[in-house]
């Protein structure tokens, strides 16, 4: 057996272990699940649930049970719109189900190429590519990017597309501490100029805790060293700034940025990614990026989506405005539970901290059986080996919606990790 699949299934084992094999309890409120043998959440898939329907970009049925969705990243609450479905319903009809090859075969279709020039300029840029994934995106950038002679900077809290992409590359990599522009300037001050490139790499906003780069001090940084400044807004497109581009957009730092990369699965409402750039030179990427080159490029009813997509999020700056104020109800109301929170900023990505994993399954299990999901994060996939129960905002919520989950919160997580730290 290969060492990836004996890795994968230690750790599982592992998990059952600790939390599983021995059955725990917490004393919750009757009606809850109380207790927990790992089966209920842990399984081949990752979490023991099956969605059967979808009834809006807020609701559905798992595991037989209507549920408030708060952890899908939708953050526009755009999958539904009429006129995005019938963008995918015809070109499904005019092109077909899929390119059945690469952006530089066969699968450049025109509404690739459409949805590039009308991001581009919805971002303020000369240039943009779509990626099939927003996975691909970072890899692709990244990889296009650097080569073996240069250097690439990263927060360590980056998303592990980031890591991948610099793996690719074969550049050098340097990690600096979390959103720490005082530490970037030290290691690029200790680095000998070899003669290489240096590409910094932050995210708009982090997608576990929900905290944001402190975009303004890294561009001073850059000012002093002179690298080059990738921004990957994943979480952030369609949310921060005045124009819906992300947080360099809000922070007034688009000309200081040379890089951007976002996905199409968050605020798009879709699936797919881009890059987007000044360079003269940006287009060149598209001949240095294996993920780009050697995988199918997006679906016709994708891309169109997608289109239709952004343009509805550029018609209505009311979504963000909603989303806001659904985010900082949502943060205030675990605010006043007394959960401690991933940040001290309203984001559309709320995380509460947990005391430990098995009372963190447990309660994401017992909100399961109450009705809601939200996201479970438990290490080594979070920062400082923390465990979280991380929601993601929608527009689309109602407030009797955000209401329900901070009422189940109150009585599930405050509850829990109440008892969970009096053990």
């Amino acid at each position: 057996m290969f060492t990836g699949i004996i890795q994968a299934v230690a750790s599982i084992a592992a998990l059952r272990d600790q939390n599983g094999l021995r059955t725990f309890t917490l004393d919750f409120p009757e009606g809850f699940c109380q207790d927990l043998a790992i089966g209920a959440s842990v399984s081949t898939d990752g979490v023991c649930l099956t969605v059967t329907e979808i009834l809006s970009p807020t609701r559905a049925i798992i595991n037989g049970r209507e549920t408030i969705l708060a952890g899908t990243n939708n953050y526009m609450g755009i999958t539904f719109e009429e006129d995005c479905i019938a963008a995918g319903k015809k070109a499904l009809d005019e092109f077909g189900t899929g390119t059945t090859g690469s952006r530089i075969a066969n699968g450049s279709y025109a509404l690739h190429t459409q949805l590039e020039q009308e991001l581009a300029q919805m971002l303020g840029r000369e240039h943009c590519i779509v990626f099939t994934t927003g996975y691909q995106a970072n890899l692709g950038m990244i990889a296009g990017l650097a080569g073996p002679r240069d250097t690439v900077f990263l927060d360590a809290d980056s998303h592990s597309s980031i890591y991948d992409g610099c793996t690719l590359s074969g550049a050098k990599l340097v990690r600096f501490r979390h959103n720490d522009a005082a530490d970037l300037d030290k290691r690029l001050s200790r680095m000998e100029d070899d003669g290489g490139g240096r590409l910094v790499v932050v995210e708009g906003i982090y997608s576990m805790l929900g905290d944001r780069a402190p975009l303004d001090e890294f561009v001073e940084v850059k000012k002093k060293h002179g690298f080059e400044l990738l921004v990957d807004e994943a979480h952030s497109f369609g949310v921060l700034g005045p124009n819906g581009r992300g947080l360099a957009d809000e922070a007034g730092l688009d000309d200081d940025v040379d890089y951007v990369v976002g996905t199409f699965s968050k605020s798009v409402g879709a699936i797919g990614g881009y890059g987007a750039g000044n360079d003269p030179m940006f287009d060149m990427i598209r001949y240095a990026s294996r993920p780009y080159m050697f995988t199918a490029s997006p679906s016709p009813a994708s891309v169109a989506t997608s289109i239709a997509a952004i343009k509805r999020l550029q018609a209505e700056p009311e979504r963000r405005e909603r989303l806001q104020k659904n985010s900082a109800r949502l943060y205030a109301g675990f605010s006043d539970l007394g959960l401690q929170l991933g940040c001290d900023v309203v984001s559309p990505v709320i995380a509460v901290t947990c005391p430990d994993e098995p009372s963190t399954i447990a309660m994401w299990n017992a909100l399961m059986e109450a009705g809601v999901y939200v996201n479970i994060a438990v290490p080594p996939g979070t920062p400082n080996k923390t465990c979280l129960l991380r929601c993601s905002v929608s527009a689309a919520h109602t407030d009797a919606d955000i209401d329900r989950i901070i009422e189940l919160f109150g009585e599930v997580v405050a509850t829990g990790v109440h008892l969970a730290k009096s053990a």
